[in-house]
């Protein structure tokens, strides 16, 4: 059925997102230990901020410690940047070169068209249901704005469920299908329709 086989290629690809997602959190506790543990340096930084003080040691040290935070919070930043950027790339690139991404090879689907515009609209869609807007409602959380980050979060949601859920109606297309003019097809199926003279369906 092609709208299970639609579902468990997302999962194959959320799984990679997923994936994804872990390494860019490893590599970013690595760089906020690797800050936090540069002792020599921090010295040197908290050193020359006191001695700019001019004997206000309480504001050099929140001065300093602002700067620090404002580091680490920049680390979390980019990585969710980079997510978003990885995201939208894998799809691009899958369905420009191939038509289809991983987990939708896998399962024997493809999309359909396969024009530049058409690959860079539904990947830049489904990129945003799936990563970007959840990504900056994280943001916007960890710079302080918890009650935009909370209605964003829900907007997350929201669009989530509009992209996915039309995918199991009669019609079958997401919204990043819809916006982008494309369909996803069962290339197995439509083989064995064409093969026996039949007219081949997605």
């Amino acid at each position: 059925m092609l709208k299970l086989r639609r579902a468990a290629a997302w999962f194959i690809d959320f799984a990679l997102v997923v994936t994804a997602a872990w390494l860019l959190a490893v590599f970013t506790f690595h760089r906020i230990t690797g800050l936090v543990t540069d002792v020599p340096e921090l010295a040197t930084r908290g050193g020359f901020d006191l001695l700019t003080s001019r004997g206000d040691v309480v504001d050099a040290s929140k001065a300093f410690g602002l700067s620090l935070w404002d580091t680490v919070v920049l680390d979390v930043e980019e990585a969710f940047g980079a997510l978003v950027v990885v995201t939208f790339l894998y799809q691009w690139a899958c369905l420009t070169l191939l038509g289809r991404t991983l987990g939708k090879g896998l399962l024997g689907l493809r999309v359909t068209p396969r024009r530049s515009r058409h690959c860079v609209r539904r990947a830049a869609v489904t990129t945003a249901a799936d990563v970007a807007v959840y990504a900056l409602a994280c943001v916007l959380l960890i710079e302080g704005h918890f009650v935009l980050s909370v209605v964003v979060w829900g907007g997350a949601v929201v669009l989530f469920l509009v992209n996915a859920l039309p995918v199991l109606s009669p019609g079958g297309r997401s919204l990043a299908d819809l916006l982008a003019g494309t369909s996803v097809e069962g290339i197995l199926r439509r083989a064995e329709h064409t093969a026996w003279g039949g007219v081949p369906r997605g």
